[in-house]
């Protein structure tokens, strides 16, 4: 049986609108309380990080789970109450405190604190991070700037590739991807305190490739079917063409999140994210290829395009 993408289209737009409304919301939210719309790491606003762990071999010690209250408290004496605070783990005995730059007198002089009045810290998983202001500025400045010239790259190629509704539709597709994955982060920096670093801009460059490559994919047969049936309805051209390159679609992306997942339960906690960032993207890449930009190029044409196609649509190309 055939599966028609053009007829829930009304469908697949409004779940598509519902994500990213979400994640706007989400990102307004961010802005008013991180002055960003995500809620930024230590890697682009710089200060210092420390991250404890109770030791539950001192008898006593792991009793119940750490008490914000008095971790703030420890701050608040220190002049350090505009510090963020997060208690981590199953059982809540870990903590990861952000603040500004501190030395190493200061840093010392924290931990003992804070170990006189929730517990004593296992040294062997205790971490401090510091990164300068400038430093931090300037990953970011870095990060965003090769995100910029990829994009432009990627804008110039289809335009040279497809005729300007292929290649439009295309870059509204991408932009589709990137909005739900920076959406659901930002949605998740307010409920779980995610923090995105230099390794979320890596992904999102990734994300950026992989999703114009299989809406690339799905455009090639699209213009082998128009080729084929010059005569057909553009629309029925679409779910033809979708249908036959469905499988390998949800091939590929099967196999990638198959490995993406393994990355995220066991690639430790520093690749977790970056390999969450990876899974949503490559989703929503896949759901944009075949249910977006295929199906706003359906729109777009049977609105528009009443005239037989042009050369250069004709001309078949091998499938990327």
């Amino acid at each position: 049986m055939k599966f028609s993408v053009i007829k829930q289209r009304g469908f697949w737009w409004t779940v598509s609108s519902a994500i990213i409304l979400s994640g706007i919301i989400a990102m307004l939210i961010s802005w008013q309380q991180f002055n960003a719309p995500l809620r930024p790491s230590l890697d682009f606003i710089g200060g210092t990080r420390l991250q404890f762990e109770l030791d539950c071999t001192k008898p006593q010690n792991c009793d119940r789970p750490i008490d914000i209250n008095k971790v703030r408290e420890v701050l608040d004496a220190e002049g350090l109450n505009n510090s963020s605070i997060q208690v981590v783990g199953k059982e809540q005995h870990g903590l990861s405190v952000r603040t500004k730059t501190l030395d190493v007198d200061r840093r010392s002089k924290l931990q003992t604190a804070l170990s006189e009045k929730i517990g004593i810290s296992d040294p062997k998983k205790t971490q401090i991070d510091t990164v300068g202001p400038t430093i931090g500025k300037q990953l970011f400045t870095s990060g965003m700037l090769a995100l910029i010239v990829s994009f432009f790259g990627i804008v110039i190629y289809l335009s040279f590739r497809f005729q300007f509704d292929y290649a439009l539709f295309a870059i509204v597709a991408l932009f589709h991807d990137l909005l739900i994955t920076v959406g659901i982060f930002s949605i998740f920096g307010l409920v779980y305190g995610t923090e995105v670093d230099t390794l979320f801009i890596v992904a999102l460059l990734t994300i950026t490739g992989f999703s114009v490559t299989d809406t690339v994919v799905i455009y090639d047969r699209i213009r082998e079917v128009v080729h084929l049936n010059p005569d057909e309805n553009f629309n029925q051209v679409v779910d033809d063409a979708v249908n036959q390159t469905l499988t390998r679609s949800i091939n590929t992306t099967v196999t990638v999140l198959l490995t993406l997942v393994s990355l995220f339960l066991f690639g430790g906690e520093t690749l977790r994210d970056f390999a969450l960032t990876l899974i949503i993207g490559f989703s929503a890449g896949a759901y944009s290829s075949i249910f977006i930009a295929s199906t706003l190029l359906a729109l777009w044409r049977e609105r528009t395009d009443k005239s037989p196609p042009t050369l250069r649509e004709s001309k078949i190309s091998d499938p990327v």
